[in-house]
């Protein structure tokens, strides 16, 4: 732990992780268990609602099947390239909260960042959440896919 000369103090559970995850992280690991369970139903409970031009049209959503619960999202991206905006959208039903709870973690640490910001986030960010304990894996899983298929819609649509 010597010579850590990041923004935190020394690596911890959220080293290398990008400032918005590492941000909820630091949340998650300053809870027990069963709290956070908790926080992640109250991250249920803030995912943006989807605008009414995919509301009304679901069959533009990309399905993940790694999640147990039915979930939906897609992006868009505003601009081109690395630098471009990216915007996530989800659909995931209320009686799905932990389902709901990612897709609502991702869409507040990626939504607005960059492209380049989004595809710079390492796949262990799903596990560095602190959630192991109190979440099957196959769920963890589940939001693993989600930034899968983030990353890969992203990347096609800014054209990197």
């Amino acid at each position: 732990m010597t010579g850590a000369t990041s923004s935190h103090p020394a690596p911890g559970p959220d080293a290398g992780l990008p400032a918005a995850f590492a941000e909820i992280a630091e949340d998650f690991h300053a809870l027990s268990g069963k709290d956070r369970l908790q926080l992640l139903l109250e991250f249920s409970q803030e995912l943006p609602a989807l605008p009414e031009r995919y509301a009304e049209h679901p069959e533009l959503l990309e399905p993940v099947p790694e999640c147990q619960s039915p979930i939906f999202l897609i992006t868009e991206v505003e601009g081109t390239g690395r630098e471009a905006t990216a915007r996530l959208f989800f659909s995931a039903p209320p009686e799905a909260p932990t389902t709901r709870g990612f897709a609502s973690i991702l869409a507040e640490a990626l939504d607005g960042r960059t492209v380049g910001e989004v595809l710079g986030t390492p796949e262990t960010v799903t596990g560095a959440l602190g959630l192991a304990e109190v979440v099957s894996p196959l769920r963890l899983n589940g939001m693993a896919g989600m930034l899968a298929r983030i990353k890969r819609q992203l990347a096609q649509k800014a054209g990197v």
